[in-house]
């Protein structure tokens, strides 16, 4: 089964309304230029309305490594997302957390790619998956998609033994075709499930997990 990252949340309804639909795992933005951001007592009082086994992610685009310690202090089950500069958010920086991360593989928009995955995956073997992104101005949340055709998936998961987190400009609208396509281990959505930025929208969260479901409900129809 796909998992289901929710990422930007700032409200406690937001976190009620993506726990109440299927979410896996729930992103708070630790990157205060972004519209979503929130503060570390912030994000520890939103945690703690997680239930057991909803994972809260702590997203920083390269920040300090003293401020990360004092998030995970605050947030002691939180998994580290790394969305920043590749020569910031070095293997050995990221790797001295000494914390479970994910780091984001921040992909070109355009007809093709010289972005090279297995490289990538490669380099930063130590992180519990590579989130696929888009790259835009400001690190993310812009709504919109890479080129999934640049990749030749099937021949990527034989190559790349790391887990696969799409990300970037999904919508329920879309999801479904981004599944069918690079078959990932999860998905990630901000943007494509809000009513303005960083303001959730319930409806949008729930039709996004049921459009999850029925991709991977039809995917297993063709592997049987």
């Amino acid at each position: 089964m796909t998992k289901i990252k929710i990422c930007g949340l700032t409200r406690e309804q937001d976190v009620d309304a993506a726990v109440l639909a299927g979410a896996d795992a729930i992103g708070f933005v630790m990157f205060d230029k972004s519209p979503r951001a929130v503060s570390i007592d912030r994000a520890a009082l939103l945690a703690k309305r997680l239930p057991p086994f909803v994972t809260p992610v702590l997203l920083f685009v390269n920040e300090l490594q003293v401020n990360i310690h004092k998030a995970c202090e605050a947030i002691p089950t939180a998994l580290l997302q790394f969305h920043g500069d590749d020569d910031v958010e070095t293997p050995e920086f990221c790797a001295s957390l000494k914390r479970p991360f994910m780091k984001a593989a921040r992909i070109p928009i355009g007809e093709e790619t010289s972005f090279d995955l297995v490289k990538y995956a490669v380099r930063y073997k130590e992180t519990s998956a590579i989130l696929l992104d888009t790259l835009v101005t400001g690190y993310g949340g812009a709504g919109k998609t890479f080129n999934w055709n640049a990749f030749n998936w099937s021949q990527l998961s034989t190559n790349v033994s790391l887990p696969l987190v799409l990300s970037g400009g999904l919508t329920p609208a879309n999801v479904i075709q981004g599944i069918a396509l690079v078959k990932p281990w999860a998905v990630d959505v901000s943007s494509g499930v809000e009513a303005a930025r960083g303001i959730k929208d319930s409806q949008k969260i729930a039709d996004f997990v049921a459009a999850v479901k029925q991709a991977d409900s039809s995917l297993r129809s063709i592997d049987f």
